[in-house]
């Protein structure tokens, strides 16, 4: 079973779209991805304001940064 994720981003975020587009292929088989708008906390905007769309396991925090498509995301799921 794959790690629960997190997508940060934002409303009205072309890349976000984009980033969540690589990703719903994922979520069809199982991959769980919570989007976490970053305009709903300023220590989000600070931390992620200039590198979103930005993919976060929540298992390990580790953080994966745009652009990726869906072959490196499988590759950092391992």
């Amino acid at each position: 079973m794959p790690p629960e994720c997190q997508l940060f981003g934002t409303l009205g975020c072309h890349l976000c779209e984009l980033a969540e587009e690589e990703l719903m292929p994922l979520v069809e088989h199982g991959l769980l991805v919570e989007l976490i708008d970053i305009a709903e906390n300023e220590d989000w905007v600070e931390d992620y304001g200039l590198r979103i769309p930005v993919l976060r396991r929540v298992d390990t925090g580790a953080e994966l940064d745009w652009p990726f498509d869906a072959e490196q995301v499988v590759a950092f799921l391992r």
